[in-house]
């Protein structure tokens, strides 16, 4: 399901799917920077209850380990948390990045390296996001997160 309802957000869509896990990861991480301060989670109790369940299984692993769950939701790989993942409703899935980008911060994560540098060949991709309303940002996020998980 697709939540990217306008050409623009599309197009953006189309073209992160093309990078590879990594670099979508740190996209995810920059978008989060992006829209952080005027995020407010609205979701429904049971939800958030949901996502903060799986989001404990990240923080139980190690830092190593964590990377690798977030590689396997991206690259849609049959694994536990991939399909825990995939079970969360497109609103718990948001939510859960939200917690990732969180526990980032906080180090309960791992986080991005500090020196990370998105590739050169995401600069295009980079202006494009921010030429989009917060409105059309947040579908894109939502649109891009809602097609990873298990298969």
């Amino acid at each position: 399901m697709t939540y990217a309802t306008d050409e623009s957000t599309k197009r953006s869509l189309e073209q992160f799917n093309r990078y590879d896990a990594d670099t979508k990861l740190g996209l995810l991480w920059f978008g989060y920077l992006d829209l952080k301060d005027k995020l407010t989670p609205a979701n429904e109790t049971s939800t958030q209850d949901t996502a903060a369940a799986v989001f404990d299984q990240f923080v139980a692993l190690s830092q190593e380990e964590q990377l690798q769950a977030q590689r396997d939701i991206v690259n849609r790989a049959d694994t536990d948390l991939s399909r825990a993942y995939s079970a969360l409703a497109s609103s718990g899935k948001l939510d859960l990045w939200l917690r990732l980008a969180q526990g980032m911060e906080d180090g309960r994560i791992i986080g991005v390296p500090s020196d990370y540098e998105p590739p050169a060949e995401t600069n295009e991709f980079v202006e494009q996001i921010k030429q989009l309303e917060f409105e059309q940002r947040l579908n894109f996020m939502r649109s891009a997160v809602v097609e990873m998980g298990a298969k």
